[in-house]
Protein backbone atom coordinates (compact mmCIF):
# COMPACT_ATOMS: atom_id res chain seq x y z
CA UNK A 1 0.00 0.00 0.00
CA UNK A 2 1.44 3.35 -1.06
CA UNK A 3 0.69 6.32 1.20
CA UNK A 4 2.57 9.49 0.27
CA UNK A 5 2.83 11.62 3.40
CA UNK A 6 5.39 14.21 2.33
CA UNK A 7 5.03 15.68 -1.15
CA UNK A 8 5.03 19.35 -2.22
CA UNK A 9 2.50 20.65 -4.71
CA UNK A 10 5.04 23.05 -6.22
CA UNK A 11 7.26 20.05 -6.92
CA UNK A 12 4.62 18.19 -8.93
CA UNK A 13 3.93 20.56 -11.85
CA UNK A 14 3.79 18.66 -15.14
CA UNK A 15 6.26 19.95 -17.77
CA UNK A 16 3.50 19.88 -20.38
CA UNK A 17 1.30 22.01 -18.11
CA UNK A 18 4.21 24.37 -17.49
CA UNK A 19 4.70 24.80 -21.25
CA UNK A 20 1.01 25.46 -21.83
CA UNK A 21 0.66 27.93 -18.96
CA UNK A 22 3.89 29.70 -19.92
CA UNK A 23 2.57 30.22 -23.43
CA UNK A 24 -0.69 31.58 -22.04
CA UNK A 25 1.23 33.99 -19.82
CA UNK A 26 3.32 35.13 -22.81
CA UNK A 27 6.64 34.44 -21.12
CA UNK A 28 8.77 35.68 -24.00
CA UNK A 29 12.21 36.08 -22.42
CA UNK A 30 14.82 34.88 -24.85
CA UNK A 31 15.99 32.10 -22.54
CA UNK A 32 12.54 31.04 -21.30
CA UNK A 33 11.66 27.39 -21.93
CA UNK A 34 9.04 26.78 -24.59
CA UNK A 35 8.32 23.09 -25.03
CA UNK A 36 7.44 20.44 -22.44
CA UNK A 37 10.90 18.96 -22.94
CA UNK A 38 12.55 22.30 -22.23
CA UNK A 39 10.40 22.79 -19.13
CA UNK A 40 11.32 19.33 -17.89
CA UNK A 41 14.99 20.33 -18.09
CA UNK A 42 14.18 23.62 -16.35
CA UNK A 43 12.38 21.90 -13.49
CA UNK A 44 14.46 18.75 -13.01
CA UNK A 45 17.86 18.41 -11.42
CA UNK A 46 20.58 16.57 -13.33
CA UNK A 47 21.67 14.90 -10.12
CA UNK A 48 22.56 15.62 -6.50
CA UNK A 49 23.46 19.25 -5.86
CA UNK A 50 22.83 21.50 -2.87
CA UNK A 51 19.74 22.92 -1.21
CA UNK A 52 20.03 26.28 -2.99
CA UNK A 53 20.10 24.67 -6.44
CA UNK A 54 17.31 22.31 -5.45
CA UNK A 55 15.06 25.14 -4.30
CA UNK A 56 15.81 27.17 -7.43
CA UNK A 57 14.45 24.29 -9.50
CA UNK A 58 11.32 24.09 -7.33
CA UNK A 59 10.92 27.86 -7.58
CA UNK A 60 10.86 27.69 -11.37
CA UNK A 61 7.24 26.55 -11.08
CA UNK A 62 6.11 29.46 -8.89
CA UNK A 63 4.92 31.76 -11.71
CA UNK A 64 2.23 29.23 -12.61
CA UNK A 65 0.49 29.54 -9.23
CA UNK A 66 -1.01 32.87 -10.27
CA UNK A 67 -4.76 32.28 -10.74
CA UNK A 68 -7.52 30.12 -9.29
CA UNK A 69 -7.76 28.18 -12.55
CA UNK A 70 -4.05 27.44 -12.76
CA UNK A 71 -3.72 26.35 -9.12
CA UNK A 72 -6.87 24.24 -9.44
CA UNK A 73 -5.42 22.50 -12.49
CA UNK A 74 -1.99 21.87 -10.97
CA UNK A 75 -3.53 20.43 -7.78
CA UNK A 76 -5.97 18.25 -9.71
CA UNK A 77 -3.19 16.91 -11.94
CA UNK A 78 -0.97 16.21 -8.92
CA UNK A 79 -3.64 13.93 -7.48
CA UNK A 80 -4.19 12.19 -10.82
CA UNK A 81 -0.46 11.65 -11.28
CA UNK A 82 -0.10 10.17 -7.81
CA UNK A 83 -2.96 7.80 -8.51
CA UNK A 84 -1.34 6.80 -11.81
CA UNK A 85 1.84 6.02 -9.83
CA UNK A 86 -0.18 3.48 -7.85
CA UNK A 87 -0.51 5.55 -4.71
CA UNK A 88 -3.40 4.93 -2.33
CA UNK A 89 -3.33 8.29 -0.54
CA UNK A 90 -1.56 11.62 -1.09
CA UNK A 91 -0.89 14.57 1.20
CA UNK A 92 0.21 17.68 -0.68
CA UNK A 93 2.31 20.32 1.11
CA UNK A 94 1.56 23.83 -0.05
CA UNK A 95 2.78 27.26 1.04
CA UNK A 96 0.04 29.68 -0.06
CA UNK A 97 1.60 32.93 1.17
CA UNK A 98 4.24 32.64 -1.55
CA UNK A 99 1.59 32.87 -4.25
CA UNK A 100 -0.81 35.47 -2.83
CA UNK A 101 -0.89 39.03 -4.17
CA UNK A 102 -3.19 42.02 -4.30
CA UNK A 103 -6.59 40.83 -5.42
CA UNK A 104 -5.67 37.16 -4.91
CA UNK A 105 -5.52 36.53 -1.19
CA UNK A 106 -4.04 33.69 0.80
CA UNK A 107 -7.58 32.41 1.34
CA UNK A 108 -8.16 32.46 -2.43
CA UNK A 109 -4.95 30.50 -3.04
CA UNK A 110 -5.88 27.84 -0.48
CA UNK A 111 -9.44 27.57 -1.78
CA UNK A 112 -8.19 27.02 -5.33
CA UNK A 113 -5.77 24.27 -4.29
CA UNK A 114 -8.37 22.58 -2.08
CA UNK A 115 -10.89 22.57 -4.94
CA UNK A 116 -8.32 21.04 -7.26
CA UNK A 117 -7.51 18.30 -4.77
CA UNK A 118 -11.19 17.50 -4.34
CA UNK A 119 -11.71 17.31 -8.09
CA UNK A 120 -8.67 15.12 -8.60
CA UNK A 121 -9.87 12.74 -5.90
CA UNK A 122 -13.35 12.66 -7.43
CA UNK A 123 -11.92 11.81 -10.85
CA UNK A 124 -9.59 8.99 -9.79
CA UNK A 125 -11.17 7.79 -6.55
CA UNK A 126 -7.94 8.16 -4.53
CA UNK A 127 -8.26 10.12 -1.27
CA UNK A 128 -5.97 13.13 -0.98
CA UNK A 129 -5.58 16.21 1.19
CA UNK A 130 -3.69 19.48 1.48
CA UNK A 131 -1.25 20.21 4.26
CA UNK A 132 -1.00 24.00 4.40
CA UNK A 133 2.43 25.34 5.33
CA UNK A 134 3.52 28.57 6.91
CA UNK A 135 7.06 29.50 5.95
CA UNK A 136 9.96 30.32 8.23
CA UNK A 137 10.60 34.01 7.70
CA UNK A 138 10.41 37.36 9.51
CA UNK A 139 6.75 37.62 8.46
CA UNK A 140 4.32 39.61 10.54
CA UNK A 141 2.20 37.66 13.01
CA UNK A 142 -0.95 38.58 11.10
CA UNK A 143 0.33 36.87 7.94
CA UNK A 144 0.96 33.66 9.87
CA UNK A 145 -2.53 33.79 11.32
CA UNK A 146 -3.99 34.56 7.90
CA UNK A 147 -2.48 31.34 6.57
CA UNK A 148 -3.85 29.43 9.56
CA UNK A 149 -7.31 30.95 9.12
CA UNK A 150 -7.31 30.06 5.42
CA UNK A 151 -6.39 26.47 6.29
CA UNK A 152 -9.10 26.30 8.95
CA UNK A 153 -11.69 27.66 6.51
CA UNK A 154 -11.04 24.67 4.21
CA UNK A 155 -10.80 22.04 6.96
CA UNK A 156 -12.98 19.14 5.87
CA UNK A 157 -13.06 20.53 2.32
CA UNK A 158 -9.63 19.42 1.15
CA UNK A 159 -7.29 20.71 3.87
CA UNK A 160 -6.19 18.05 6.34
CA UNK A 161 -3.05 19.39 8.00
CA UNK A 162 -0.75 22.26 8.93
CA UNK A 163 3.01 22.51 8.55
CA UNK A 164 6.05 24.77 8.98
CA UNK A 165 8.67 24.77 6.23
CA UNK A 166 11.51 26.96 5.01
CA UNK A 167 15.06 27.87 5.92
CA UNK A 168 15.61 26.27 9.32
CA UNK A 169 19.14 27.60 9.74
CA UNK A 170 18.23 31.25 9.12
CA UNK A 171 14.99 31.13 11.14
CA UNK A 172 15.34 28.41 13.81
CA UNK A 173 12.99 29.91 16.42
CA UNK A 174 9.62 28.17 16.69
CA UNK A 175 7.82 30.37 19.22
CA UNK A 176 6.54 32.85 16.58
CA UNK A 177 4.51 30.07 14.95
CA UNK A 178 2.87 28.62 18.07
CA UNK A 179 -0.27 30.73 17.80
CA UNK A 180 -0.91 29.72 14.20
CA UNK A 181 -0.43 26.04 15.08
CA UNK A 182 -2.82 26.36 18.02
CA UNK A 183 -5.45 27.78 15.69
CA UNK A 184 -4.96 24.90 13.24
CA UNK A 185 -5.12 22.37 16.07
CA UNK A 186 -8.41 23.84 17.30
CA UNK A 187 -9.95 23.02 13.91
CA UNK A 188 -8.81 19.40 14.11
CA UNK A 189 -6.06 19.67 11.51
CA UNK A 190 -3.12 17.29 11.72
CA UNK A 191 0.16 18.95 12.66
CA UNK A 192 3.63 18.37 11.23
CA UNK A 193 6.82 20.40 10.93
CA UNK A 194 9.97 20.38 8.81
CA UNK A 195 12.57 20.12 11.56
CA UNK A 196 16.08 18.78 12.19
CA UNK A 197 16.37 18.82 8.41
CA UNK A 198 19.16 21.40 8.22
CA UNK A 199 19.71 22.13 11.94
CA UNK A 200 20.25 20.08 15.08
CA UNK A 201 18.13 17.23 16.40
CA UNK A 202 16.77 19.27 19.29
CA UNK A 203 14.70 21.35 16.87
CA UNK A 204 12.59 18.27 16.24
CA UNK A 205 11.90 17.91 19.95
CA UNK A 206 11.07 21.62 20.20
CA UNK A 207 8.58 21.26 17.35
CA UNK A 208 6.77 18.57 19.31
CA UNK A 209 6.86 20.47 22.59
CA UNK A 210 6.15 24.00 21.31
CA UNK A 211 3.92 23.36 18.31
CA UNK A 212 2.28 20.08 19.31
CA UNK A 213 3.15 18.23 16.10
CA UNK A 214 2.79 14.48 15.78
CA UNK A 215 5.08 14.18 12.75
CA UNK A 216 8.47 15.58 11.76
CA UNK A 217 9.39 16.32 8.14
CA UNK A 218 12.78 14.81 7.20
CA UNK A 219 14.30 14.93 10.72
CA UNK A 220 17.67 13.72 9.38
CA UNK A 221 19.69 15.11 12.27
CA UNK A 222 17.60 13.22 14.81
CA UNK A 223 19.56 10.12 13.86
CA UNK A 224 22.78 11.81 15.06
CA UNK A 225 21.57 12.48 18.62
CA UNK A 226 20.90 9.32 20.65
CA UNK A 227 19.07 11.21 23.40
CA UNK A 228 16.65 13.01 21.07
CA UNK A 229 16.28 9.85 18.98
CA UNK A 230 15.17 7.89 22.04
CA UNK A 231 12.81 10.70 23.07
CA UNK A 232 11.21 10.84 19.61
CA UNK A 233 10.78 7.07 19.65
CA UNK A 234 9.32 6.96 23.14
CA UNK A 235 6.88 9.79 22.38
CA UNK A 236 5.64 7.98 19.27
CA UNK A 237 6.54 10.88 17.00
CA UNK A 238 6.59 9.90 13.33
CA UNK A 239 9.46 10.85 10.99
CA UNK A 240 8.57 11.59 7.36
CA UNK A 241 11.43 10.22 5.25
CA UNK A 242 12.29 11.29 1.68
CA UNK A 243 15.57 9.51 0.85
CA UNK A 244 16.20 10.61 -2.74
CA UNK A 245 15.31 14.21 -1.98
CA UNK A 246 17.76 14.32 0.93
CA UNK A 247 20.46 13.02 -1.39
CA UNK A 248 19.63 15.60 -4.06
CA UNK A 249 19.78 18.48 -1.57
CA UNK A 250 23.19 17.35 -0.36
CA UNK A 251 21.92 16.47 3.13
CA UNK A 252 23.46 13.02 2.71
CA UNK A 253 26.43 11.99 0.58
CA UNK A 254 24.80 8.84 -0.77
CA UNK A 255 21.24 7.54 -0.66
CA UNK A 256 22.60 4.49 1.16
CA UNK A 257 23.53 6.84 4.01
CA UNK A 258 19.93 7.88 4.62
CA UNK A 259 19.02 7.84 8.35
CA UNK A 260 15.88 5.78 7.72
CA UNK A 261 18.10 2.76 8.31
CA UNK A 262 18.89 4.07 11.81
CA UNK A 263 15.24 4.95 12.45
CA UNK A 264 14.26 1.39 11.57
CA UNK A 265 16.95 -0.17 13.75
CA UNK A 266 16.04 2.03 16.74
CA UNK A 267 12.29 1.47 16.44
CA UNK A 268 11.40 5.04 15.45
CA UNK A 269 8.06 5.31 13.66
CA UNK A 270 8.55 6.42 10.08
CA UNK A 271 6.56 7.05 6.92
CA UNK A 272 7.57 7.84 3.35
CA UNK A 273 7.21 10.71 0.88
CA UNK A 274 8.64 11.75 -2.48
CA UNK A 275 9.01 15.44 -1.51
CA UNK A 276 9.48 17.09 -4.94
CA UNK A 277 9.31 14.30 -7.52
CA UNK A 278 9.50 16.63 -10.53
CA UNK A 279 12.90 17.86 -9.37
CA UNK A 280 14.35 14.45 -8.47
CA UNK A 281 12.54 12.26 -10.99
CA UNK A 282 11.70 9.89 -8.14
CA UNK A 283 8.06 9.14 -7.31
CA UNK A 284 6.81 7.34 -4.23
CA UNK A 285 7.01 4.02 -6.07
CA UNK A 286 10.70 4.71 -6.71
CA UNK A 287 11.23 5.66 -3.06
CA UNK A 288 9.86 2.29 -1.99
CA UNK A 289 12.44 0.65 -4.24
CA UNK A 290 15.18 2.77 -2.67
CA UNK A 291 14.20 1.51 0.78
CA UNK A 292 14.45 -2.08 -0.40
CA UNK A 293 17.44 -1.97 -2.72
CA UNK A 294 19.65 0.64 -1.05
CA UNK A 295 18.61 0.63 2.60
CA UNK A 296 17.86 -3.02 3.28
CA UNK A 297 14.14 -2.79 4.05
CA UNK A 298 12.50 -6.20 3.69
CA UNK A 299 8.86 -7.12 3.29
CA UNK A 300 8.25 -7.03 7.05
CA UNK A 301 9.80 -3.56 7.29
CA UNK A 302 7.61 -2.27 4.47
CA UNK A 303 4.51 -3.79 6.05
CA UNK A 304 5.30 -1.91 9.27
CA UNK A 305 5.87 1.26 7.23
CA UNK A 306 2.42 0.85 5.67
CA UNK A 307 0.76 0.24 9.03
CA UNK A 308 2.47 3.30 10.50
CA UNK A 309 1.45 5.38 7.48
CA UNK A 310 -2.22 4.49 7.78
CA UNK A 311 -2.15 5.34 11.47
CA UNK A 312 -0.21 8.59 11.06
CA UNK A 313 -1.97 10.01 7.99
CA UNK A 314 -4.22 13.02 8.46
CA UNK A 315 -7.35 11.09 7.53
CA UNK A 316 -11.03 11.01 8.32
CA UNK A 317 -11.87 7.96 10.42
CA UNK A 318 -13.93 6.35 7.64
CA UNK A 319 -11.07 6.63 5.13
CA UNK A 320 -8.54 5.34 7.66
CA UNK A 321 -10.75 2.34 8.42
CA UNK A 322 -11.12 1.56 4.72
CA UNK A 323 -7.36 1.67 4.24
CA UNK A 324 -6.79 -0.51 7.29
CA UNK A 325 -9.21 -3.10 5.87
CA UNK A 326 -7.34 -3.05 2.54
CA UNK A 327 -4.00 -3.34 4.31
CA UNK A 328 -5.15 -6.39 6.23
CA UNK A 329 -6.74 -8.08 3.24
Amino acid sequence: MYLNLHSHLEGRVRPATAAELAAAQVLVAADAPRSAEEWERALRLDGPADLTTYLEKVGASYPFFDTHEHIFRIAKEAVLDASADGQDYLELRFGPATHARAGFSIADVVAAAAAGVREGSRMCGMPAGLVIAVLRSPRHRETLLEVARAAVAQAGAGVVGFDLAGDEQRFPELEPYAEAFALARSAGLGLTCHAAEAAGANYARQAVELLGVSRIGHGAYVAQDPEVLAWIRDQGVVIECCPTSNWYTGAIADVRDHPSRIFREQGVAMVLGDDNPMQTGSTLRDERLVLGRSLGFDRTDLQLLDETSVGAAFLEDSVRTALQVRLGA
